[in-house]
């Protein structure tokens, strides 16, 4: 079988399907990636080495950048980034290009299909008739099928292999076949009884979170208006035993799914004259946050008699959740560049992103500093944005003067805890 994409969704599903015992080809478009896999290197911090090696050394995993060995698998699993325009629209140009990659060489009795999350009718609308254009149909000469990722990189309580796995077909035979594919590799198998209804799905579990992290967000200004700790609040509600499921503020949405899977359905929402304003309106909230916290440092700094231009402000973390090194759509991005809007001096410390990279709309010129006493003494104030487990808060508590927590990361400081303000 053969897994188009070997990034944060593709690669651990490769070595899912490689230790059930499937020859697993992989594919991408990164010649790096390819070399360091097949050198048994991971480049995903929460993949470890050893099990890439293990399937490498094994035979059970390869990797090429050369579609044209798609004709030597019997499916193929399409794992690339659904990103959104810089209009907040859908941009399926990594589908509709491995589309096109792969049509040349489909051949009868294969099984396609896509994981990459999109709106309902983009496997249907986009991907077939690409994969249709050698003449081949889907449904009668190959397998068509959808089944949203729902990887959670960091989370060691669930690995792929746990998760449950929902499929659509093109055609109840085409759902056979493919559940009959991840059957073989993942514990449970959720048929539905279409590709849109496994597309939609996936939109459901991220918009139901989007919504719900954007109640609690709109909760932490009021509390604070009110002077109460919105974390305590949660807190205190969650132990009701029914009727209750506990989500935390933050400094925004980061990760390429919960900041831009719900635009997704928003946009082909138009098409049927609705208005999804539940949607739009967490959006809008969510992607304040960020204004919130630097609104917040600005206000800290002026209790100690500071501007924010040319104030000298550390950031700690980067990746846009704990103890991973994964920087899509981290609300970290736009509070820097917020930060550097009104003239402060920014620096940011993270363990596991040692540079920030070019993306299409921020190039920051900045690599992670040392987090020692000597550097933290030089800088004004510091802004908690990801609660990694390995910083020593109470250390960056004692040597900054103020510091801002947007993640309840100072909760056991003992020390000095009137330099602490929360956002």
């Amino acid at each position: 079988m053969g897994v188009v994409g070997l990034g944060y969704v593709g690669l651990p599903l490769s070595l899912t399907f490689a230790r059930a015992g499937f020859h697993v080809l992989g594919f991408d478009i990164d010649p790096a990636k390819i070399a360091r896999l097949s050198a048994g290197e991971s480049y995903l911090r929460h993949i470890p080495a050893e099990a890439v090696r293990a399937q490498i050394s094994s035979g059970r995993l390869t990797s090429t950048t050369d579609f044209s060995r798609a004709s030597e698998v019997d499916a193929i699993l399409i794992c690339v980034p659904t990103p959104l325009t810089p209009a907040r629209e859908p941009d399926l140009s990594f589908v509709s290009g491995t589309g096109e990659s792969l049509a040349p060489h489909l051949r009868p009795g294969q099984l396609v299909a896509l994981e990459s999350t999109s709106y309902p009718g983009t496997t249907d609308e986009c991907l077939r008739p690409i994969l249709e254009r050698g003449g081949l149909r889907a449904g009668v000469d190959f397998h068509l099928a959808f089944s949203p990722e729902r990887e959670d990189p960091g989370n060691p309580r669930f690995e792929t292999a746990q998760i449950p796995k929902v499929v659509g077909g093109h055609t109840p035979a085409c759902l056979e076949v493919a559940a009959a594919l991840y059957g073989a590799a993942i514990a449970r198998v959720v048929p539905v009884s279409s590709t849109r209804a496994a597309e939609m799905t996936k939109l459901l579990e991220n918009i139901y979170r989007s919504i719900n992290i954007a109640l609690v967000n709109e909760l932490k200004l009021l509390c604070h208006r009110m002077g109460m700790d919105i974390f305590e609040i949660v807190d205190a509600a969650a132990t009701k035993p029914f009727g209750f499921q506990p989500f935390f503020p933050g400094p925004g949405l980061g990760g390429h799914c919960i900041p831009i899977d719900p635009f997704y359905l928003t946009w082909k929402a138009r098409e049927f004259e609705l208005s999804t304003r539940f949607i739009e309106l967490a959006g809008e909230i969510n992607s304040a946050m960020p204004g919130y916290v630097v609104a917040r440092t600005g206000e800290a700094l002026n209790e100690h008699g500071k501007p924010f231009k040319g104030s000298r402000i550390l950031v700690m973390g980067v990746a846009y959740k704990r103890d991973i090194d994964d920087m899509r759509e981290s609300p970290a991005l736009r509070i820097l560049e917020l930060l550097q809007e009104r003239g402060a001096l920014v620096a940011y410390h993270d363990p596991y992103v040692p540079a920030i990279p070019r993306t299409r709309r921020y190039d920051f010129d900045l690599a992670s500093v040392p987090f020692t006493p000597h550097e933290l003494a030089r800088y004004d104030a510091a802004i908690v944005v990801t609660d990694h487990s390995a910083i020593d808060y109470q250390l960056l508590v004692d040597h900054v003067p103020v510091v801002v927590d947007s993640r309840r990361a100072t909760a056991k400081v003992e020390r000095n805890r009137s330099r602490i303000f929360q956002a």
